[in-house]
């Protein structure tokens, strides 16, 4: 039994833009391994930056390849969990009511779309979409090759996941969107994500300076604790069908 901070109900019944912005803990429960923890296995002798940058990709275009493969394949077995399914609950009542409604994800699993959610951002990126690596232009279509990685169908580039590496900038489109929601939101609710990483960690920042509320659902306190309106300690897919289901009562 998720027990809710007082006056927490109210103030999602009456907030008028919602922002939510989720991290690893939100697919936790699907089976999805953390970045981290996908380094397991096959992948263990290595760490995490020897795979995800763009130096890696140049030295081992292949190695980096199949690991990306690898981490499509865990994520094509999992299911959206609870979690998943009570945002797009929020997002269907938000957008009927006449509301705002936005969740901005570092998550790349694309569940939260599987699940139905359709007002997203994704900080990240995406595991299942490709661009070329020479060109930085999103490719639809990959055809079907002998070579690994396969070759960008306009210049002959290699392609690579259309993820944001270590030492690279978010798309600037994708990070000015997330600001501008933070910016005008009245509500700011994180949602299992550790905001150690930037620039996401600085969005409910944001959301506070102009006058938001803010709400942390996480199993253990983040930084973020001390500042927060309102904590909720437990996982999402207990946390979040239980505040959903509170505030459509």
């Amino acid at each position: 039994m998720i027990r809710l901070p007082e006056g927490l109900i109210a103030r999602l019944q009456n907030c008028q833009h919602l922002v939510v912005l989720s991290g690893a803990g939100l697919s936790a429960e699907s089976g999805v391994p953390t970045f981290r923890g996908a380094q397991n296995g096959l992948w263990s002798q290595y760490q995490p930056e020897e795979l995800a940058t763009p130096q890696a990709f140049r030295r081992n275009p292949a190695l980096v390849w199949d690991w990306y493969a690898w981490r499509r394949e865990l994520v094509a077995k999992a299911q959206p969990n609870p979690a998943h399914l009570a945002l797009v609950q929020l997002e269907v009542k938000f957008i009927r009511s006449g509301k705002r409604f936005c969740h901005i994800t570092q998550n790349v699993d694309g569940l939260s779309q599987r699940a139905g959610g359709t007002a997203i951002i994704e900080l990240h990126g995406n595991l299942h979409r490709y661009r070329c690596f020479e060109e930085n232009t999103p490719i639809v279509n990959i055809q079907e090759s002998q070579e690994t990685p396969p070759r960008c169908p306009n210049c002959g580039g290699l392609l690579r996941p259309d993820v944001v590496w270590f030492g690279e900038n978010l798309p600037q489109e994708t990070l000015e969107s997330a600001i501008q929601e933070a910016r005008e939101c009245d509500l700011f609710i994180t949602v299992g994500t550790s905001l150690l990483v930037q620039p996401a960690a600085s969005l409910p920042y944001i959301a506070q300076q102009n006058g938001a509320t803010l709400v942390e659902i996480n199993p253990v306190p983040t930084q973020l604790a001390s500042s927060a309106n309102y904590c909720i300690l437990a996982p999402a897919a207990q946390a979040l069908p239980a505040l959903v289901q509170a505030a459509c009562e």
